[in-house]
């Protein structure tokens, strides 16, 4: 029991989940692209492990001009950290590893990097009312092949996620869309 401040009666206390910063980070981010994709009509395959560089892959079920369920892997992260946006983009840094299984050119199936930006504090991330639910979050993407490249010898590189680049419904069927009708990595 904790006791009220006011009235010194003791009041039960709402206990937290428990989950670590960085676990709840990454369980919202794929709550948040899962609810894109759903709204967008695709499914969300995860991976057991992100040992490639894939944390899920999102797959439309539509017949498009080239192909018939397409599919995109997305690696994701999640960050509070506010200051990485500017003007015209979020900057990310990677470790080398990860960016070249990322940017693999032998990659089967095109892949995007994802980043969601969340509030600082976790309270704010959602609030639910009878009008809706909104969320003062937002995830920016790249595809792999506009990523570059990393110097021989160093041991991160710092990618920029256009702002316009923001993973929405409508830009989510559009990279399905360039898919299905056979654009590959070439947008």
């Amino acid at each position: 029991m904790v006791y009220d401040d006011d009235t010194g009666a003791s009041v039960p206390r709402i206990r937290d989940g428990g989950l670590t910063p960085s676990a709840r980070q990454e369980q919202f981010s794929l709550g948040f692209l899962r609810m894109i994709a759903a709204a967008a009509g695709c499914s969300v395959n995860e991976h057991a492990t992100d040992y490639d560089g894939v944390d899920v892959t999102i797959a439309a079920s539509a017949d498009y001009l080239t192909w018939y369920c397409p599919s995109i892997d997305v690696q994701l992260k999640c960050t509070t950290q506010h200051r990485l946006l500017r003007d015209d983009h979020l900057a990310w840094p990677m470790e080398r590893d990860p960016f070249l299984k990322l940017i693999n050119p032998k990659r089967f199936n095109g892949a995007l990097l994802g980043v969601l930006l969340v509030p600082e504090n976790h309270d704010g991330w959602l609030d639910l009312s009878d009008e809706g639910l909104v969320s003062a979050s937002r995830m920016y993407w790249e595809h792999s092949s506009k990523l570059g490249s990393i110097e021989e010898g160093r041991a991160s590189k710092t990618v920029h996620l256009p702002r316009s680049n923001l993973f929405d419904v409508e830009s989510l069927k559009g990279i399905m869309q360039r898919i299905g009708d056979g654009e590959g990595g070439s947008w």
